[in-house]
């Protein structure tokens, strides 16, 4: 186990800031509980973030969070099947984008979509929602007002002691 302090810049950061994904396969993903064994992220050389794909293209979840993509005002992400970690963050982006009124899809994501998408992000328990720079070095869309609008909400969820998706 390995402590570090957190820089504050890390914590909601800017698009400055934003994730550099590569893809790593992993087939039937690693599960509902977060690994103990996690040599297989090593593959993938800091700063960049691994990008889990199971069966081909099909996205599964960052090496340290949770991945949505946004298209035509709506959030898409990977579906909870007991191949990702069911992350807290997930759960509150997911609640607080659903008390704003913005449409959620638990489906399956690929590459391509991530390509095609109009945004994409990450959500975890140390830097909140993150945006996504790139993916294997293509660049992806600058934050958009959505994304923005479910940081502001899984902020006042932490602030507030709600962290987890609303009823749970």
């Amino acid at each position: 186990m390995t402590a570090a302090v957190v820089d504050p810049g890390d914590v909601f950061p800017s698009r400055e800031r934003a994730a550099e994904l590569r893809t790593l396969s992993h087939e039937g993903g690693m599960g509902r509980h977060k690994w103990a064994d996690r040599r297989l992220l090593d593959r993938v050389a800091a700063p960049a973030v691994p990008l889990l794909l199971d069966r081909g293209d099909e996205v599964l979840e960052g090496g340290r969070a949770n991945l949505f993509a946004v298209r035509d005002g709506a959030l898409f992400t990977p579906a909870d099947d007991g191949r990702i970690l069911p992350g807290i963050a997930r759960a509150g982006a997911i609640a607080a984008a659903r008390e704003a009124g913005i449409e959620v899809n638990e489906k399956r994501l690929t590459r391509t979509d991530l390509l095609t998408a109009e945004e994409v992000f990450l959500t975890g328990s140390v830097r909140g929602v993150e945006p996504a720079g790139t993916l294997d070095g293509e660049p992806l869309p600058p934050a958009t007002a959505l994304s923005e609008r479910v940081a502001a909400g899984l902020r006042r969820r932490w602030r507030t002691g709600r962290l987890a998706a609303a009823g749970s």
